[in-house]
């Protein structure tokens, strides 16, 4: 009954144009999703700790040490920001759904 109400008040252009924002909030999700997919299998296992001990290979700098961890916390953040994104996008998407 509300959204009956809300769409007699929504301009004609409005109403028209929410199939092509669909199908660009879609586009936006799957390139989302392709970059989600990259970033994740790009980060390092965190059982690295687990090997050295076995095998006594400790690097030696703190550069060494830490220049993995700044790799996988960047690629942390943009795994994260891209779930933030399709979640965004699915919320508008369904919204967009309820003004046919």
């Amino acid at each position: 009954m509300f959204f009956n109400f809300l769409m007699a008040t929504l301009p004609y252009w409005v109403s028209a144009s929410f199939p092509i924002i669909r199908i660009v909030l879609v586009c936006i999700m799957a390139l989302c999703a392709i970059v989600m997919t990259v970033t994740i299998i790009m980060q390092s296992n965190s059982n690295d700790d687990a090997t050295s001990a076995l095998t006594g290979h400790v690097q030696e700098s703190y550069y060494a040490q830490n220049k993995g961890e700044s790799k996988n916390v960047k690629l942390s953040r943009a795994t994260i920001t891209c779930i933030c994104v399709i979640a965004v996008c699915i919320v508008l998407y369904f919204t967009t759904l309820f003004f046919i």
